[in-house]
């Protein structure tokens, strides 16, 4: 949560120390040791008794099993075909609890069992459509999961059940077009996933400009955003385009597109101590996550840089009252994330403590948007916007209407006390499958809002400011606000004696 203290000058702001950028909170969830309207396909399994005797169901709804009889629902059968729903939301959580490699030989195993039973009753027809059955599954799996198979292992299992696929002559045909043209999109996929990779190893770098601390303020002649666009909702979308769209990936801040739904699992995979599989956090996934975290920092301290740089009280007042305007426009389009993101640079000490320029600033807008995120309630007001916007993204006929861009610190924390608050385990030894519904539900919804395809064509030289601009550090930033507005009380005397100490000791 967010503590808020109020200033003298009247406005109120986020304290420093607890504002939302979120380093310790992922450090603290990636890195230590649906919902009931879902509805699966109930066709017969064939799967023996055990199969439906350990699969309970409410009001049609699977709602737990054990591990083994949730593999079985996963497996087709002549006469069944799960949920695709059910599909995606397995082998989502499954992770959890067994890893993709040791799942789909589980899978593998179950088909080999009855493909032996339908070559023995010599029911080629049924062989067939089983056969095609079990490619469907591969399919979906390798489309919404396509980097489980970047482990050598699974690919193996893969390329084992496929094998064992093809061996009937009658099928050959059909059968082995359809896994060709998977196998084919499937190693497209890993190729472009490995070439991300790969930059990202390059690239690598902090997500803030941490260089020599400033020993004075740049000129007054030196670029600034407003040099580089004077108008609100043009920056807005520019802001929109970037979390939206990922083209230029040589750049080292990732955005919203580079996050996949394994990913996301990443928060929980890291499973309490009844789960024989205790899953290891991917680096490569929790790296995503990290970095597209990085980008919501980086934007609040090139917010605040922009603020604090400026060496005339009359430009501060404008830098001040356009970053409002942006922040009002990206809640307009629905881009919460980057309107979150300008508040709280807005909001950091060095910003926040320069009184005489925030009293020339027309703050009705800026209590509007803070309103709008106001912490009371688990974010009460935020969350009442967000289900507006979602609403609207689900009526929308134009991508504009679309865009749902929510806070990730949120959305974040959203799926990780979900999953505290609900164990997955059932007295009984059951999984919980209802918690995985929801969660499921949540990470399908958010992907859903990253494959918008944006409305807003790029600017490069735009981007390119806010991309690579040069960011302060906090020890920088400091030194520039008490440079425009000297220190007023004993605390702040004492800070910036103690920061020129520092610089004088540097020199």
């Amino acid at each position: 949560m967010w503590a808020r203290t109020p200033h003298s000058s009247g406005r109120t702001s986020v304290a420093k120390e607890t504002m939302p950028q979120t380093s310790v909170l992922f450090s603290s969830i990636l890195r230590p040791s649906c919902s009931g309207q879902v509805q699966p396909s109930m066709g017969e399994r064939g799967g023996g008794a055990s199969s439906s005797r350990d699969l309970i169901f409410q009001d049609g709804c699977l709602i737990s099993g054990s591990l083994e009889a949730l593999i079985e629902h996963l497996v087709p059968t002549v006469d069944y075909y799960p949920d695709k729903t059910y599909i995606f939301t397995f082998l989502l959580s499954s992770r959890v609890f067994i890893p993709p490699h040791d799942l789909l030989a589980r899978v593998g195993q179950i088909c080999l069992e009855q493909r032996q039973q339908l070559e023995a009753g010599s029911e080629k027809a049924k062989l067939k459509s089983f056969s095609a059955k079990i490619v469907q599954l591969l399919k979906e799996w390798t489309e919404a999961f396509p980097y489980d198979f970047q482990d050598e292992k699974a690919m193996a299992e893969l390329k084992a059940i496929t094998y064992r696929l093809t061996q009937c002559e009658e099928e050959n045909g059909t059968v082995k077009k359809a896994i060709t043209q998977m196998m084919q999109s499937l190693l497209l996929s890993l190729a472009a996933r490995s070439q991300l990779q790969e930059l990202r190893e390059k690239l690598r770098s902090p997500a803030l400009d941490k260089g020599p601390v400033l020993k004075a303020k740049p000129p007054a002649t030196q670029k600034d955003i407003l040099g580089m666009c004077c108008d609100p909702l043009v920056l807005a979308q520019q802001l929109t385009h970037i979390e939206l769209v990922s083209a230029t990936v040589c750049l080292p801040r990732e955005r919203v597109c580079s996050i996949h739904s394994e990913d996301l699992m990443q928060i929980i995979s890291h499973v309490d101590s009844r789960d024989n599989h205790r899953c290891r956090g991917d680096l490569t996934k929790t790296y995503s996550l990290e970095a597209y975290d990085n980008w919501f920092n980086c934007l609040s301290m090139l917010v605040a840089t922009e603020v604090c740089r400026v060496v005339k009280k009359k430009h501060r007042t404008r830098m001040l009252e356009f970053f409002i305007d942006v922040a009002r426009e990206c809640f307009n389009i629905g881009n919460f994330n980057s309107m979150m993101a300008i508040i709280s640079g807005m909001n950091l000490s060095p910003v926040a403590r320069l009184k005489k320029t925030w009293s020339k600033v027309k703050t009705a807008k800026f209590d509007v948007l803070e309103h709008h995120m106001d912490p009371s309630s688990n974010f009460c007001n935020y969350r009442t916007a967000l289900q507006g916007a979602t609403q609207r993204s689900q009526m929308a006929n134009s991508n504009r209407e679309k865009i749902v861009i929510p806070v990730f610190n949120l959305f974040i924390k959203d799926i990780y006390f979900l999953h505290k608050i609900h164990t997955n385990h059932l007295p009984n030894g059951h999984i919980n499958f209802k918690k995985f519904w929801e969660i499921s539900r949540l990470i399908h919804e958010f992907m859903t809002w990253t494959q918008v395809e944006c409305p807003f064509e790029k600017d490069k030289k735009i981007q390119s400011y806010l991309l690579t601009a040069p960011i302060y550090s906090e020890e920088a930033l400091f030194i520039a606000s008490f440079e425009s507005e000297g220190p007023e009380n004993h605390m702040e005397k004492d800070s910036w004696k103690t920061l020129r100490t520092t610089l004088l000791n540097r020199a």
